[in-house]
């Protein structure tokens, strides 16, 4: 067979040949490999088998195991040559020259799974092929795709021993290592979210170039950290704190490379424009401080107030200081420490102070609930901007110099626009107090912070929301990027000091495809796809794990209301505002067939559950039933009004339809007869689903409730009151105990069945909630929204719910998958474990729960 050949052999093919060799080889070859320090597989497989026999013999009787010499011999004549055979064959496989976890082998991995899953020989093999990375470095990569899919499987790999494995080029999302020993083992290139790694023995490991998608936390100052503050150059990053200290910290370590103490709170800090000198304020002192030798080489007196900000000039030749005692602003002369200039004019304390990027400006923001720009070369006021209706607690000029943004303590943060004074947009989405607001250096994103704990991050342009970062347990009180708008560092209330990754923001579950409102969303059946459509006339298919759209079909000529899969998964249907119905193939996004038959808007269409049958309801008042393998029109069910949702019961043998009088009529699809009429509702109704029972119908409607009907008797069972404003959609979980509601409120909320209560409210959107739908296994919630955007939800989070408690739970790319990183009770000594760019970890895992043993044998000895 040729190399080509053997590269392009189906893997699961391959992988079941193993099945040949006897799975009690694994462990003896391991261990011999281990004690006889062997580097080719291959070659000692191909020694004698009087040599192989031998070995096995002395493994055998070491180990203890309770195997007789018949066995032995069986191993050494039948399961040596398959396993060599295999081994020739899995080293010239692309297996083990190609990262299976990249996007181009997800279809290849995910028929693999399916044929793998239950099959514990295979496991065993695949197992025994990371362990073979410890020894023959020509399976690193066959390995690695074996760990890869071993931790995709959920195989269970707790204890095991991963002594000195060398694997790279993978992911282990998610990946379960608890109690492993993985002393010695090398990682490069391997993206760990989400490992469980506690109580791992990591003794001398070699982990680089890793991707955690975790925030690093520094951890030093012993009260709130008032202001965190970048270097010029960004490899620097100070912080001061109520405890009276400054820190300077070295990103890429993490590590303190000086702490300065003072005799008061230190309330402020900023790097001058050349890296040379650090600047702070103490009650009613300024300090310089030398960066070159640590020392303070200037104090300046205030005019007898606290200092509360400070911000030096773009070309450091000036600093100018605020105060919340009096309501002056300072310009002090750096070189000469003379105060240059006073600025008067605001009624109350002055919060902060920004200069604009050329120099000339100053801008100032106050508890009189005004900002103020100064001209710096008169002193004089150029304009009064107004607007938030409390407190004014940052301000920070965008890099380009046009748009000023403030926060304020009336939870709002607004955009002005520099040139005219006027207001551009105004950001809603924090609970309480903004605390601090920043642009990134490339003026793309601005961060807020907040009394509510939360840092957020908006996209300038759109002034959309695109992440919320969660880790704070107190209020943020300070923000600032690095120069290249990578890192973003956030110090508050708390302590702390987090450092993200601002450049993996894309790993938010935050679906842009749209150019127009998202109307309507379905997941396959598989839970492989999500299906979207639009305003905007099209269609999208989206990669559920990637987060990437695959398919993208555009037909309708306008606005697409509806979208819903076929059972088997092979057809999209789609109903529009252009009256037609259209049906998609799924796999290549072509259009397969148009209904027409409609007289106005489809605004709803559903798959019966055989497939069979396709309902559509319009605002022509009727509901079509039609014959998906013919495409003709089986029967039309006359009602009385707009039908703005139609639903199949899961025996297929009920529909309901929902009407603009305030009703839901249910259809008998074997006479075509009307057989009840449920009211209940007072405006008209949006949105109907079955249970997965068929016992219950949930209705949500435009009087802002929900109802929940027993279909055998025809009356209403109970009614959900929570939603301040229309009730859009609603949807069923898989196994019918909860049930999710849209609304066009902004939330979605999470009610148990069973008791009728609310469970959870789902905030992130900031616009309408017009569709959501949970995933197949139940574990994710999608929901479509007037900004444009999908977004996911991790619904097994939900044991962590709190009864009528308010929880942001938007996740990461692995939509699914609730991704906390762990490692308490790891032992860690020696060794190195660093990030992509270079940044080493211990801290990070230290603060996850590690032990460094390094550390503590230290302490020991002093």
């Amino acid at each position: 067979m040729s190399c080509q050949n053997d590269q392009n052999e189906d893997i699961h093919v391959l992988l079941d040949q193993s099945k040949d060799v006897d799975d009690l080889i694994f462990p003896v070859l391991i261990s011999i490999l281990r004690k006889e320090k062997i580097q080719d597989c291959l070659e000692f497989l191909s020694q004698s088998n009087n040599q192989w026999q031998d070995k096995q013999e002395i493994f055998l009787v070491e180990s203890q195991l309770e195997v007789n010499q018949e066995t032995v011999f069986f191993i050494g004549k039948n399961s040596i040559k398959n396993l060599k055979n295999f081994l020739k064959k899995i080293k010239k496989h692309d297996f083990n020259t190609r990262n299976y976890s990249i996007r181009e082998y997800e279809n290849i991995k995910e028929d693999l799974i399916h044929k793998i899953l239950l099959d514990k020989k295979i496991i065993e093999l695949l197992i025994f092929l990371v362990q073979l990375t410890a020894f023959d470095r020509r399976y690193i990569q066959c390995g690695s795709n074996a760990l890869h899919l071993l931790v995709e499987m959920r195989v269970d790999l707790k204890t095991q021993s991963f002594q000195n494995i060398k694997i790279r080029n993978t992911s282990l999302i998610r990946a379960n290592l608890v109690r492993c020993d993985l002393s010695g083992s090398e990682f490069e290139n391997v993206c760990i979210f989400g490992i469980n790694l506690n109580q791992a023995k990591l003794f001398n490991c070699r982990w680089k170039n890793l991707s955690i998608n975790e925030e690093i936390k520094l951890n030093v100052h012993q009260s709130s950290i008032n202001s965190v503050c970048f270097s010029p150059d960004g490899k620097s990053l100070a912080s001061c704190s109520n405890d009276k200290s400054i820190c300077l910290w070295n990103i890429q370590t993490g590590k303190t490379m000086s702490i300065f103490l003072g005799k008061s709170e230190v309330q402020s800090l900023c790097f001058s424009p050349n890296g040379t000198m650090l600047a702070s304020c103490s009650r009613q002192f300024l300090y310089l401080w030398s960066l070159k030798n640590r020392k303070q080489i200037m104090q300046l007196i205030d005019h007898t107030a606290c200092i509360y900000k400070i911000c030096f000039s773009p070309d450091g030749i000036t600093l100018a200081s605020s105060s919340i005692e009096y309501n002056s602003i300072l310009l002090w002369d750096v070189k000469t420490g003379q105060q240059r200039a006073k600025l008067d004019g605001h009624s109350n304390s002055v919060n902060s102070i920004c200069y604009s990027p050329d120099g000339t400006t100053l801008a100032s923001g106050s508890d009189d609930k005004s900002i103020r720009l100064w001209d710096v070369k008169t002193g004089k006021i150029k304009a009064k901007l107004e607007g938030h209706s409390c407190a004014v607690f940052s301000i920070c000029y965008s890099p380009d110099d046009t748009t000023l943004a403030s926060g304020s303590a009336d939870k709002s943060i607004r955009l002005w626009d520099v040139k005219t004074g006027q207001q551009k947009a105004k950001l809603d989405g924090h609970k309480s107090s903004i605390s601090s607001v920043c642009f990134s250096p490339n003026g793309t994103a601005l961060a807020s912070g907040s009394y509510d704990n939360s840092i957020r991050l908006w996209d300038v342009k759109t002034a959309y929301q695109i992440a919320k970062l969660d880790v704070h347990t107190n209020i943020v009180l300070s923000l600032c990027f690095s120069p290249d708008s990578i890192l973003l560092a956030a110090g508050g209330s708390d302590t702390y000091i987090s450092l993200w990754n601002i450049k993996k923001k894309s790993n938010i579950a935050n679906l842009d495809g749209h150019n127009g409102i998202v109307l309507s969303i379905c997941f396959s059946p598989d839970s492989n796809t999500l299906a979207s459509c639009s305003y905007d006339k099209s269609i999208c298919q989206w990669d559920f794990k990637t987060g990437q759209c695959k398919v993208k079909s555009d037909g309708h000529t306008s606005t697409v209301l509806s979208v819903c899969f076929s059972p088997d998964g092979t057809t999209l249907a789609s109903g529009s505002v252009d009256k037609s119905i259209r049906l998609w193939d799924v796999k290549t996004g072509q259009q397969k067939a148009n209904l027409y038959g409609h007289t106005h808007s489809v605004n709803s269409v559903c798959f019966s559950p055989d497939g069979n049958s396709l309902a559509s309801g319009s605002e022509d008042t009727y509901v079509c039933i039609w014959d998906v393998k013919t495409k003709s029109q089986k029967a039309l069910l006359a009602g009385t009004t707009n039908v703005r949702s139609v639903y199949f019961s899961p025996d297929g043998t009920t529909l309901a339809s929902t009407s603009s009088f305030a009703s839901i009529h249910l259809w008998n699809l074997k006479t075509g007869q009307q057989q009840a009429i449920l009211n209940g509702h007072t405006n008209w109704i949006n949105t109907v689903c079955f249970s997965p029972d068929g016992a219950t119908l949930a209705s949500g409607s435009a009087d802002n409730s929900i109802c929940l009907w027993d279909v055998k008797i025809g009356q209403e069972k109970v009614k959900l009151n929570g939603h301040s404003n229309w009730v859009n959609t609603v949807c069923f979980s898989p196994d019918g105990s909860t049930l999710a509601s849209g609304s066009i409120d902004k939330s979605i909320r999470l009610w148990d069945v069973k008791t009728a209560q609310q469970i959870a409210i789902l905030d992130g959107h900031f616009c309408s909630i017009y569709s959501v739908c949970f995933s197949p296994d139940g574990t994710t919630l999608a929901s479509g929204c007037d900004d444009y955007s999908i977004r996911f939800w991790d619904i097994k989070s939900g044991q962590n719910f709190h009864r009528d408690s308010a929880t942001s739970y938007i996740t990461i790319l692995r939509i699914s998958q609730n991704q906390n990183f762990d490692t308490t009770g790891a032992l860690i000594l020696k060794g190195e474990f660093r990030d992509y760019q270079g940044n080493d970890l211990q801290p990070f895992l230290k603060s996850k729960g590690s032990i460094i043993l390094e550390n503590q044998m230290e302490q020991i000895q002093n």
